[in-house]
């Protein structure tokens, strides 16, 4: 048992509580807002991440909070929750029921704790930092697939892709052409949790937040997995571009990365 399990049991407590009372509103009626051409939030975001934030807070009081949808103060303390308190907002409100919680925690600025919980299937992922990663409790290691052309990945798109080149989309087209297959199911903290659980063999985005990635990241390096950046250099959750895999195929998740950023769509990256 790690040093950081008294964290992560009130993490999963909160994310339970979150998970709960977002299955008994979906497919409910909800009060949407628009935070941006097409990133929407709903009162469901705004109630879960009060939920958790009030449950941690109960249990860590001079812990700081960085969230999706508050402000919180900041004390300067040396640990910090990162949280999402949905994560595949639009596939909730649509009813399409594919979205998770995650909470992240750092110590000192390192990952130290991670959550993912998809209330819908009840699976709970969880890491701490050097006690490895888990699903539902049994241990989880990344898959061994160890060419591209035998990879099933998961991906994304940013709300802005419609008016920012920065849109993904040339490396989508490359990575179709070169990989088994591609996934784009809307969650970016499922990805992770996928890679981490051998079901993804690899991931890749761009634009995503910390609260996005902070659990999924020490859960993919927990269960053996390499998280970078695009170009391969040392990774953190204020990046916005992120790659993870089993760690075989990283090298060519990287070159392919680098061939659509030369090619002639590269602004799309």
């Amino acid at each position: 048992m790690s040093n950081y399990n008294n964290y992560l049991q009130e993490a999963v407590s909160a994310a339970r509580i979150a998970g709960q009372y977002q299955k008994s509103r979906l497919a409910s009626s909800l009060s949407i807002e628009m935070k941006g051409d097409k990133n929407l939030v709903t009162e469901v975001d705004k109630e879960s991440e009060r939920l958790i934030v009030e449950h941690l807070l109960s249990s860590f009081p001079d812990h700081d909070i960085i969230a999706e949808e508050g402000d919180y103060l900041q004390r300067g303390s040396s640990c910090r929750w990162i949280i999402d308190p949905v994560d595949g907002t639009t596939n909730y409100a649509h009813g399409y029921p594919w979205f998770c919680t995650s909470i992240g925690l750092e110590l000192e600025g390192e990952l130290v704790a991670g959550v993912i919980y998809n209330p819908v299937y009840d699976e709970l992922f969880t890491a701490t930092k050097g006690g490895g990663a888990y699903l539902n409790g049994s241990k989880l290691s990344v898959s061994a697939s160890n060419h591209l052309n035998n990879s099933l990945l998961g991906t994304g798109f940013p709300y802005d892709c419609a008016t920012d080149p920065a849109n993904n989309f040339a490396n989508f087209i490359a990575f179709q052409k070169g990989a088994r297959g591609i996934r784009r199911a809307g969650a970016a903290a499922l990805d992770l949790a996928y890679v981490a659980a051998g079901r993804l063999d690899g991931f890749w985005e761009l634009k995503l937040k910390a609260w996005d990635v902070a659990a999924g990241v020490l859960l993919v390096r927990e269960a053996g997995g390499v998280v970078t950046t695009f170009d391969g250099s040392a990774y953190d959750i204020f990046n916005d571009k992120i790659v993870a895999s089993n760690g075989q195929i990283h090298n060519e998740m990287v070159e392919m990365l680098a061939s659509a950023a030369s090619g002639p769509a590269g602004s799309n990256q």
